[in-house]
C-alpha cells in the first residue's frame, strides 16, 4: 500500500497542477479575424497572440502592426492577478496587468510611464473557437475610441 502511494502521489500532483492551466481558456495561439473587427483609426493591430503557460506563470506572446505600420512583437510573463508586470519589445507599452473576472473573461489594463493607455476586456466564447478583446483607449486628439479585435484559436 505504501509504495502504491509512493508512487501515485508525484502523478496525482502533477495532474492537479495541470488541471489548473488547462481551465485556463485563453492558453494557445489566436489569429487575427480581420473581416470580424473594427479598429479605430490608427489603433495598432495584434495579428497573433499566444498564451502558454511559463512555470507557475503565464507567458503572452503578440506579433502585429503599430499604428505607424511597424511590426511589434512583445512579450509579458505574469500572472492573472490584477498587478503589473514588464512588457518587453513594444515601445508603446512598458507594463500590463490582467485580472481573471471568470473562466472566460479577463480585464486587461496597459500602461506606459506609469500612465493608463488602454483598459479593455478579453472574452473566450463559450465553445473555445474564438476570443473577443474589447479595448478603450483615447487618440492622439484626447477623443476615447474603442477597438474590438476578433480572434480564432489555432
Amino acid at each position: 500500500m505504501k509504495v502504491r502511494t509512493i508512487l501515485l502521489a508525484p502523478a496525482l500532483c502533477f495532474l492537479l497542477g495541470t488541471v489548473g492551466f488547462a481551465a485556463n481558456a485563453n492558453l494557445g495561439t489566436w489569429k487575427l479575424n480581420d473581416a470580424k473587427s473594427k479598429f479605430a483609426p490608427g489603433a495598432p493591430k495584434n495579428n497573433t497572440v499566444a498564451y502558454e503557460t511559463a512555470g507557475d506563470s503565464i507567458k503572452v506572446t503578440v506579433d502585429g502592426i503599430n499604428a505607424d505600420g511597424s511590426s511589434v512583437h512583445s512579450e509579458w510573463t505574469g500572472q492573472f492577478d490584477s498587478k503589473d508586470y514588464p512588457v518587453t519589445g513594444d515601445p508603446t507599452e512598458d507594463m500590463r496587468s490582467y485580472t481573471k473576472i471568470d473562466d472566460h473573461t479577463l480585464q486587461i489594463t496597459i500602461k506606459k510611464d506609469g500612465k493608463v493607455i488602454i483598459k479593455g476586456r478579453i472574452v473566450v466564447s463559450a465553445d473555445g473557437k474564438s476570443r473577443t478583446f474589447t479595448s478603450f483607449s483615447t487618440d492622439p486628439n484626447g477623443k476615447k475610441v474603442k477597438s474590438v479585435a476578433v480572434y480564432d484559436k489555432q
